[in-house]
């Protein structure tokens, strides 16, 4: 499964502004929204919410991975933000995350599910990317980083 697959352009934030977790969240089910407008913010925000209580998804090196499963959706959606200031995301580290790669997917879909966590856990091993993407100027710089990147895996 291709980065581009999961991700649009349209779902990706440069410049996100929240200062905490749920906040973040909730910007970030706001750019779920820019893909399916038809889905229930409150669903995917419970969602995202309810992994989260299991155990932080911010995996450490300024990375949050949010994810979660729900009949709410079809197929896969994806979103990309970025805070430049950072969040305490209650990372495995202890220090702020700057990048959210947020992926929900259908409650059935457990194979989906687990080659998108993959896919993008490779793709942030690749050693530079986390920095691109920092000094990535806006949300289409941030998208061709990714997609690019995705393409060298």
């Amino acid at each position: 499964m291709l980065i581009s697959e999961m991700l649009q352009p349209a779902a990706i934030d440069a410049d996100l502004h929240a200062s905490n977790k749920a906040g973040v969240l909730r910007e970030l089910v706001g750019l779920l929204l820019k893909q399916q407008p038809d889905l229930d913010p409150n669903e995917l925000v419970e969602t995202l919410q309810r992994r989260e209580k299991l155990q932080s998804t911010g995996i450490g090196d300024g990375l949050a991975i949010p994810h979660g499963k729900t009949a709410a959706v079809q197929d896969i959606v994806a979103c990309f933000g970025r805070s430049v200031q950072g969040v305490d995301f209650q990372s495995l580290d202890g220090l702020p995350s700057h990048l959210f790669f947020t992926i929900i997917v259908n409650e059935h879909q457990h194979g989906t599910h687990l080659k998108a966590l993959a896919r993008i856990s490779r793709l942030f091993k690749e050693p530079t990317i986390k920095q691109r993407l920092m000094e990535a100027e806006d949300a289409d710089a941030l998208y061709n980083i990714l997609i690019e990147a995705d393409k060298n895996l």
